[in-house]
């Protein structure tokens, strides 16, 4: 019989650590977020697969929030973020680093996630949008390409943060592989 793992069995870093240790080439870029919820839950996605940074932007609330924290579990403490008002902004400043955009939206000519090659050295920075409207316009336009998770149901979407865990986790274990 299994029993699950101790803290001292996981070896988890502390913020410290976390904070000084390289970071995977990724950015996850929230706009227009209504839900505390979801953005904590991306501060914990963030954190678990060691993003580089957050981009929060728009009507996305930033921490410190009780809300945000409820759900990050320390995670909007370990992971660096940075907030801008207008999210033409934020993707002003991922171009200048480098980044490629990715949407991660139902378009056509999205690729599929299955088929979705990273290249080793590229960073991305991979958007989510609203809840409800899904990522905004300017950034599918302005976007490199845009991602779609296959879904085989009756629904036509995932809640915003399980489409983080879905995305973030396929790009970080092919690029590990």
């Amino acid at each position: 019989m299994s029993t699950k793992l101790s803290m001292d069995e996981l070896n988890r870093l502390d913020v410290s650590t976390y904070k000084n240790i390289e970071k995977f080439p990724y950015v996850i870029v929230l706009d227009d977020i209504r839900s505390m919820n979801n953005i904590g839950s991306a501060f914990r996605t963030g954190d678990a697969f060691r993003c580089s940074s957050i981009h929060l932007c728009g009507i996305t609330a930033q921490p410190p929030h009780r809300e945000i924290s409820k759900t990050a579990l320390g995670a909007d403490e370990s992971v660096d973020w940075v907030y801008f008002t207008d999210a033409a902004d934020s993707l002003k400043a991922l171009r200048s680093e480098g980044y490629q955009i990715v949407c991660v939206e139902q378009v056509q000519g999205s690729v599929s996630l299955e088929k979705f090659k990273p290249v080793t050295g590229q960073k991305y920075a991979f958007v989510f949008g609203n809840e409800v409207f899904g990522v905004n316009d300017a950034w599918i336009q302005e976007a490199d390409f845009s991602l779609e998770i296959p879904q085989f149901g009756t629904k036509h979407s995932l809640n915003v943060s399980v489409s983080m865990g879905v995305v973030i986790w396929d790009f970080v274990s092919k690029i590990i592989a």
